[in-house]
């Protein structure tokens, strides 16, 4: 897809700028989606953010965005409609314009929206002389007469916390229903004013307060005016996920683990869209933290996707000239010789050894390896030795990827991988390609070669009877030729002679 990236981060805040300066330093490709409406927006300056103390908040998304493009990020403006997750590889993007944007993981930090009540006056001066955090707002109205306009009973918390601020703070208690007379009296007691009557207006000129009036037609002078609308979360284009949602004091939000992580594995969230209370600096630490996660989550992926077989193999094989010496072992040798030559299929061939052997033997050999590069150096050995008409060799990842048809004689020798491999699917497929009459030859190691280190003495190896006890093939149809641990010599990598143990099981298709 043209517009593909490691990840998308939906919104550019103080949250998802910070998300995404992590990830863009951890040599992330990261885009990020800026609608341009920032919560804090309306504020002409932000305070106890340390080292930005009354920095425009334009300002700091500005720095911000030059920071992540420093390192690479890139911007589109723009909103979201709608995410989808249409496989387990990652998630489809829509902007608002049509446009689609794909990646691997999703930071979401669009923040929320406060709905004021809808009294005239009030919305207008937003961010400016009606405010909603003390922490962020008190010092620039200290000593003032500040009006505090409950909407819910977390407004009491606001009004008492302004006492701080100021010796003249007046309530307007009609959000907060029926007074409880212990808050009345904690009030009163601090000189707090209380008025019942609803605020029905807003008064000033511009930005500036002068009065509230109340709806019993009262005038009440007020200089800057504390509320906290009800937030509103800016995650409707989520709804396709249906995510978890947690309900708490200020309303449902978005649920996420310690680290961000939301209900669907490549969804994080950070910030106010998830955290209505957190202000600036929680919020950008909290994001950084999200944005840390993430890589890590890609991390383990990467490592993952790299550990699984055809690229465990396929880096192991290319990693070196030549893997193995291209000689046939000595146990599939002794035990092939005694039948007669027919078509053979070799799992797991490798550099094709075995099936080059097969091959001068005449047998027509069909070699299967999941590593390209095996798969390669086995043809080239097979033109080499003249033996490209008895010996063909196709990549393939087993089980899926087996040849069809049926043979006379089917290999699968140290069918072993350090990553994930599903031995015993591959040996029943295995066993369903022997044609009636023919042979399955499985050599297994039997145990770790002598001069392994200690900690590999551990290691657990197929036993046979176990092995042979779940293949669960069918008794009347399959007898058991050889089921037996064999020494093998062999030469250690400090050119001594040593044996190994080999597990060998033959099984004969009446």
């Amino acid at each position: 897809m043209q517009n593909s990236t490691d990840v998308l981060v939906i919104g550019a805040g103080p949250a998802g700028l910070s998300a995404a300066l992590m990830l863009v330093r951890a040599r992330r490709a990261v885009t990020v989606v800026d609608a341009g409406s920032g919560r804090n927006r309306f504020a002409d300056h932000m305070h106890g953010v340390l080292g930005h103390e009354g920095l425009a908040p334009g300002e700091l998304r500005s720095r911000g965005r030059a920071e992540v493009e420093a390192y690479g990020g890139r911007f589109v403006d723009g909103s979201v409609s709608r995410v989808e997750a249409d496989d387990e590889e990652g998630v489809t993007v829509t902007l608002a314009d049509g446009t689609t944007h794909r990646a691997r993981a999703l930071v979401v930090a669009t923040g929320l929206s406060d709905e004021l009540p809808d009294i005239p006056g009030l919305a207008e001066r937003w961010g400016r002389t009606v405010l909603h955090c003390p922490y962020c707002h008190g010092w620039e109205v200290r000593g003032e007469t500040i009006g505090v306009l409950t909407t819910s009973p977390l407004g009491a918390h606001q009004a008492q916390l302004l006492t701080q601020w100021s010796d003249d703070v007046v309530v307007f208690t009609a959000g907060l229903g029926e007074l409880d007379p212990e808050l009345r009296h904690r009030l009163l007691a601090r000189g707090v004013r209380l008025v019942s009557s609803p605020v029905v207006e807003v008064r000033g000129e511009c930005d500036r307060i002068d009065a509230v009036r109340t709806a019993d037609g009262r005038e009440v002078a007020v200089s800057a005016i504390f509320t906290a609308g009800r937030p509103i979360p800016q995650d409707g284009f989520l709804d396709g996920l249906d995510l978890v949602r947690a309900e708490g004091p200020l309303g449902a939000m978005i649920q996420v683990d310690r680290v961000g992580r939301t209900s669907h594995p490549r969804v994080w969230a950070a910030g106010n869209v998830i955290d209505p209370s957190a202000n600036v600096p929680l919020s950008m630490g909290t994001a950084s933290f999200v944005g840390a996660a993430v890589n890590a989550a890609l991390v383990e992926e990467d490592l993952d996707r790299v550990a699984a077989p055809a690229a465990y193999w396929e880096g192991r094989y290319a990693g070196d000239e030549r893997m193995w010496s291209g000689r046939v072992n000595r146990t599939v040798a002794d035990v092939a010789a005694s039948l007669p030559p027919g078509t053979a299929l070799d799992l797991g061939c490798g550099e094709g050894g075995d099936a080059l052997w097969l091959a001068k033997q005449g047998w027509k050999v069909t070699g299967v390896d999941i590593s390209a590069t095996a798969i390669a150096r086995a043809t080239a050995a097979a033109a080499s030795a003249d033996l490209d008409e008895r010996a063909r060799f196709v990549r393939a990842e087993l089980p899926d990827g087996m040849p069809e048809g049926s043979f006379d004689l089917v290999t699968a020798s140290f069918l072993h991988s350090p990553v994930t491999l599903d031995r015993l699917e591959i040996l029943r497929a295995a066993a369903s390609r022997v044609a009636s009459g023919g042979h399955l030859l499985v050599v297994s190691h039997a145990s770790v070669p002598p001069w392994s280190h200690a900690d590999a003495q551990h290691t657990e190896f197929p036993d046979l009877h176990e092995e042979l006890a779940a293949l669960a093939l069918d008794a009347t149809a399959w007898e058991t030729v050889v089921a037996e641990t064999r020494l093998r010599p062999v030469t250690a990598p400090d050119g001594t002679a040593t044996t190994i143990d080999d597990a060998v099981l033959l099984l004969r298709r009446r």
